[in-house]
């Protein structure tokens, strides 16, 4: 069976990104769903997938939930 970590971002399109007390902001002219997409990409690369989508009553915001398995401890030999 699986072990999974999960990790949950709030998306606002209209330019912020914030992933566990981290802010990620979008630079002036980059189109709104491409700085999404681009940290969506650098998140893929580390494992991580999106399983579900939380819209948000305020527009254009939502939370994104992604998990990937979680890594195996190393046993230490001795």
């Amino acid at each position: 069976m699986n072990d999974w970590e999960y990790r949950v971002l709030y998306v606002d399109f209209r330019g912020r990104i914030s992933a566990e007390g981290v802010e990620f902001i979008r630079q002036s002219g980059e189109h709104r769903t491409g700085f999404v997409r681009s940290y969506l990409d650098t998140l893929g690369q580390e494992g991580w997938e999106v399983t579900g989508i939380l819209p948000l009553v305020r527009p254009e915001s939502s939370y994104f939930i992604l998990k990937r398995p979680r890594k195996k401890a190393a046993k230490s030999e001795g």
